[in-house]
């Protein structure tokens, strides 16, 4: 019982610790946070595509980062790690991110559209799928759109698709997105 207590626990803040570092990492790109918990050590890895803005002037970026982080868990032994992301164009994430920020800018859909796919189909992805719910381009009616480009597979279990969703809060209302990548079969060994 004191075990699911404590999980629940961590469970709880390393959610919390998810959120405020998407957020607070919003122009380093961030695409993943991986907390690892040990008896008594906490260790966090950030994968980013713009390391530079995380690590700033000497470190003290980081520095920074890590106090705040220590304060937020109460846990006294810190080990942060920040990773850069080999492809930023092959992270779903970071697709819908740039898609929603067009649209917030009013940048016609349509074409920022076949510009994220061309980009992300000759960063090396098998397939992207996107899919706009919602007032598009301001219309009245609410309305769908799905573009593809490549092969999808999503009923075989071991393919490996990234998948993200985003909404944009548009002036003329709510624009849902949905983001699909497959890299490719993932194999197991």
């Amino acid at each position: 019982m004191v075990r699911q207590k404590r999980r629940l626990k961590f469970l709880v803040e390393d959610t919390k610790l998810r959120g405020w570092l998407f957020e607070r990492l919003k122009l380093a790109g961030i695409t993943e946070v991986k907390i690892d918990r040990s008896i008594n050590t906490v260790k966090v890895t950030l994968s980013v595509a713009r390391p530079g803005v995380v690590i700033g002037r000497g470190g003290s970026g980081l520095e920074e980062l890590k106090k705040a982080i220590v304060t937020r868990l109460k846990s006294p032994k810190l080990e942060l790690q920040v990773v850069e992301v080999k492809n930023p164009d092959l992270s779903a994430r970071l697709i819908g991110l740039r898609l929603a920020d067009q649209l917030l800018r009013r940048y016609p859909h349509r074409r920022a559209i076949a510009q994220i796919l061309e980009k992300t189909m000759a960063s090396g992805a098998k397939g992207v799928k996107i899919m706009l719910a919602g007032r598009i381009n301001g219309a009245e009616i609410s309305r769908k759109e799905k573009y593809f480009k490549g092969s999808m597979p999503l009923s075989t279990l071991r393919s490996d698709i990234d998948y993200f969703e985003q909404p944009a809060f548009t002036k003329m209302g709510y624009v849902g997105i949905k983001i699909w990548v497959y890299n490719g079969e993932k194999v197991s060994q």
